[in-house]
């Protein structure tokens, strides 16, 4: 039979549990695309080259030219005529 003076051994469990976090890698690579689409697209809408003005020529000059409008400056030129008269009376 058993000796009496063995005690039966007990064995004890020990369960860890671990748990990683990750350190925000994938956020900054979102992140950083998102800074990299909005200086392009910040550099083409604020000081992108003009492609679509068609001349090589490197200048931006414009001109306009106003035509049938001389009975109309003459009137205003008539007003502010009178205007200054009106205001120095």
């Amino acid at each position: 039979m058993s000796d009496p003076h063995n005690e039966p051994r007990s064995t004890e469990h020990t369960t860890t549990t671990t748990t990683t976090t990750s350190g925000g890698a994938g956020m900054g690579i979102i992140v950083g695309a998102l800074v990299v689409v909005v200086a392009v697209l910040a550099f083409f809408v604020f000081g992108g080259d003009d492609a679509d003005t068609g001349a090589d020529t490197g200048s931006s000059d414009v001109n306009i030219t106003v035509e049938g409008a001389g009975d109309a400056v003459e009137g205003a030129a008539d007003a502010v005529e009178g205007a200054v008269e009106g205001a120095t009376e």
